[in-house]
């Protein structure tokens, strides 16, 4: 997936970096942080906790190794993964553009014998939502949506056991992202909080659950975040809000078809890109 409007909305990519960057939360331990996840990104392996030395201790130290990371990939954000805030907790990661697939087969980085999936909707912008004093309502958001798509949002951690560290450790890493698989588009009256999930032809069926009842309601949240926080959202992005069936497992090497209720069906094949 690709779009032509980069160039003019780099000055948001770049608040969002440098105002995280710039925040007085120890810059040598924001920086050892990021520089052990960058690396382990690129070598494509796998390591423990961080020592408590670089750890982050509050979601701005997170935040800040989450964009220090982004910067150190050179890596353009072609989207977003976000979910409404519980218990004090923001929720949100760049999805980078590099990693956003619309066509079979998906590349991605297998590790064992299955591809490790969320089922979710993604919506993408058609205009920007820009940095701005007055807030943005919903119907502000409503009518910067272009199209609606099924998903498939794409897992991995730089952690050995992501279940096992805490969330500001998982959310300095990215909140478990590898990417996007964007599916078909929907008639966006047809999104709801609730649809039955049927996984391939075994006919098995999962009662699936949009963890915020709405799925729309935490991008409302993600823009009016960002707003407040001197950034904005670009044409082109995507976001997602959340799974309705938790993490789901599917095999490589062959077509897996996803019928999300009525409101139609998404087809992959993954492929391991090593």
């Amino acid at each position: 997936m690709s779009h032509d409007t980069a160039a003019p909305m780099q000055s948001f990519e770049s608040a969002f970096l440098n105002k995280y960057n710039s925040m007085p939360v120890q810059p040598d331990r924001i920086i050892s942080a990021a520089t052990q996840l960058f690396t382990r990104r690129r070598s494509r392996e796998q390591g423990p906790v961080l020592q408590d030395a670089c750890r982050p201790t509050d979601i701005a130290s997170a935040l800040a190794i989450q964009a220090a990371v982004t910067r150190l990939l050179g890596a353009e954000i072609g989207g977003w993964k976000c979910a409404t805030p519980a218990a004090g907790q923001v929720v949100l990661a760049p999805i980078y553009q590099t990693s956003i697939h619309a066509t079979n087969p998906c590349p991605l980085l297998v590790r064992g014998s299955m591809a490790q999936v969320e089922p979710e909707l993604a919506f993408v912008l058609g205009c920007d939502l820009p940095p701005r004093e007055q807030p943005y309502t919903p119907a502000d958001i409503d009518a910067a949506i272009v199209r609606t798509h099924l998903s498939l949002e794409l897992l991995d951690s730089r952690y050995l056991d992501h279940r096992a560290v805490s969330f500001l450790d998982n959310l300095a890493d990215g909140l478990v992202n590898q990417g996007l698989f964007l599916g078909p588009q929907i008639d966006p009256a047809g999104e709801c909080g609730t649809l039955a999930l049927q996984i391939g032809s075994t006919n098995e069926t999962l009662a699936g659950h949009h963890p915020a009842g709405s799925p729309r309601l935490p991008l409302y949240w993600l823009a009016e975040y960002l707003r407040s926080q001197g950034q904005g959202l670009r044409a082109g992005q995507v976001v997602i809000t959340g799974s309705y069936a938790g993490c789901i497992p599917l095999p490589i090497g062959q077509d897996v078809a996803i019928r999300y209720g009525e409101l139609g069906t998404l087809t992959v094949c993954f492929q391991s890109d090593a």
